[in-house]
């Protein structure tokens, strides 16, 4: 890994198929040391993870960080809440966004950065509906179908 790279842990391959995104920040975790070598083993999962503001700070909740299997008598909760830590000009922000219907806080992905600091990347998002989807999905088919149909003319 050269000085310029950084190294993904986990992605959450479901949120961009689930959801519309719109901004997106980079965040630190406040991990304990367990869960950081957890981490560097690139053991954890995002899945169905996701983040509130509560109490003027942001809090990550459900992403799972299994123990660390050497480690000796101090042991964490794989799945409990972690504080995310952002500018409180950012927390505010994104308060004053999550609190409008429909708003939520996904974690994209988290990896290490040059400096060897674990970080997230969250990005605020609305759930697609169930049409959204099904009009992606059809448009795609399309596009598909005409890049096939202009082949097969260029061909014969």
């Amino acid at each position: 890994m050269t000085k310029k790279e950084s190294k993904v842990i986990a992605t959450n391959r479901k949120a961009r198929k689930n959801y519309e995104i719109f901004d997106a920040y980079e965040a630190g975790i406040a991990l304990k040391g367990d869960e950081v070598k957890s981490l560097r083993w690139s053991r954890g999962s995002i899945e169905e993870s996701y983040a509130r503001v509560e109490n003027g700070q942001a809090i990550l909740y459900n992403m799972h960080i299994p123990e660390f299997i050497k480690s000796s008598y101090f042991k964490s909760d794989p799945r409990r809440p972690r504080k995310l830590l952002l500018h409180k000009k950012e927390i505010d922000r994104l308060w004053g966004l999550t609190s409008q219907r429909g708003y939520t806080l996904i974690p994209l992905k988290v990896y290490f950065n040059e400096r060897g600091f674990v970080k997230i990347e969250i990005a605020l998002a609305k759930g697609k509906l169930l049409y959204d989807k099904r009009r992606k999905i059809k448009e795609e088919y399309t596009k598909r179908e005409a890049r096939r149909e202009i082949k097969k003319h260029l061909k014969g």
